[in-house]
């Protein structure tokens, strides 16, 4: 293994050509996992004109606008971090709304958005044809390792020093939540692309030699 630090332009231009040239007659499922110390919204973001350019529609979804509703995320408590690990993404609604329409016996009617948390209310979002080609692209954090059919994954890691450092301090109490998911889950053992991101304006490729 070898770690190749890039510049984030770069990293955004090699992601490109990989997404670009994978599966060019079908949908695309692709996850941008990292906790919000990693940015992963913001790589995903820059993904998305780039893949269009390169004659493959892009939508950008976030993982946070399919969190469940507040009585099921806080029944624990609003900063219990095992109920942060087990219980806020709700992953059917993300399968069914998003993942499912752009497998392989799919309809491309994608839903970008189903629950808004700062309202505690259904987003009421329209739904989205995304032809054959396209890109679906899912970011944010503890997305690996639970069965959510993506094609491609790409995990964004820091090290639990890096993460404690970039962490505000209200969100300290999830660090232990993303600790146990590097140990239990182990995402950078098998996402197909790692990127270090100790320092997000000097990301390093993790590659296998």
């Amino acid at each position: 293994m070898k770690v190749r630090p890039i510049a984030p332009a770069r990293l955004v231009e090699e992601l490109v050509d990989r997404l670009a040239d994978a599966r060019p007659d079908r949908w695309l499922r692709v996850a941008v996992d990292g906790a919000p110390a990693a940015a992963p919204d913001r790589l995903a973001d820059a993904l998305v004109d780039p893949l269009r350019a390169r004659g493959r529609p892009a939508l950008r979804v976030a993982a946070g606008d399919f969190l469940r509703p507040a009585s099921l995320r806080y029944e624990q408590g609003r900063t219990n971090p095992d109920s942060f690990y087990w219980g806020w993404l709700d992953e059917a609604g993300l399968r069914r709304e998003v993942l499912d329409p752009t497998g392989p016996d799919g309809t491309g009617q994608v839903l970008p958005s189903l629950w808004n948390a700062a309202t505690d209310r259904a987003s009421r979002a329209d739904y989205v044809t995304l032809p054959p080609g396209g890109v679906v692209i899912v970011s944010g954090g503890l997305l690996l390792g639970g069965g959510l059919p993506f094609d491609l994954s790409v995990h964004l890691v820091l090290s639990a020093a890096a993460l404690a450092r970039r962490t505000g301090d209200d969100d300290a109490w999830t660090l232990p939540a993303y600790a146990r998911y590097a140990d239990e889950v182990a995402p950078e053992s098998f996402a197909d692309v790692v990127v270090r991101m100790d320092d997000p304006r000097h990301p390093a490729l993790v590659e296998s030699t």
